[in-house]
């Protein structure tokens, strides 16, 4: 049996903290908006649904991304939710991926780029945004959904890999 290891969360656990977030699987969703130098996106695990009444999801940016602030100013947006074979998908909005250079998309009425083949599409107005320490917490009314039967990219320990859905 493995001793199981306690600690204080602190800037000299900050290692420590990470791998313990991620010990809990998550879904692996791009956000899209259109900005003012043109459409931009970004790979995110910090996507939740809020509420059904009325219906809102939330998302989590990093203070620190040059995205961040492009992202607080959208009135609109568009979370993706990924397929498991969609992983360059990923790594195209990622940290310093190529983004939407060179990738065809679609747009939606109110101008929000949109990615094709996605296993979920939430399309939002912003609601609300608060303080979530070192990243932004941005809650938007989900206006338009859109969905195809397939198996979720999930992230877990450093690692991408498969939900597959039960018969």
């Amino acid at each position: 049996m493995t001793i199981p290891q306690f600690f204080t969360p602190d800037s000299q656990n900050a290692r420590a903290l990470r791998a313990a977030f991620g010990a809990y699987v998550t879904g692996v969703c791009v956000v899209t908006a259109q900005s003012e130098r043109g459409p931009m996106g970004m790979t995110i695990n910090s996507f939740t649904s809020v509420s059904l009444d009325p219906p809102l999801v939330m998302w989590a940016p990093a203070r620190s991304s040059a995205r961040c602030a492009a992202f607080a100013r959208a009135g609109h947006f568009a979370i993706h939710v990924l397929r498991h074979d969609q992983i360059e998908l990923c790594r195209r909005f990622a940290g310093q991926g190529a983004g939407f250079s060179g990738l065809a998309h679609d747009t939606t009425p109110d101008g929000t780029p949109v990615l094709a083949d996605a296993l979920a599409r939430f399309d939002c107005e912003h609601h609300a945004q608060h303080d979530g320490g070192d990243h932004l917490m941005i809650l938007g009314r989900v206006t338009g959904v859109e969905t195809r039967p397939g198996d979720a990219l999930v992230f877990s320990q450093g690692r991408y890999g498969r939900f597959q859905s039960g018969g």
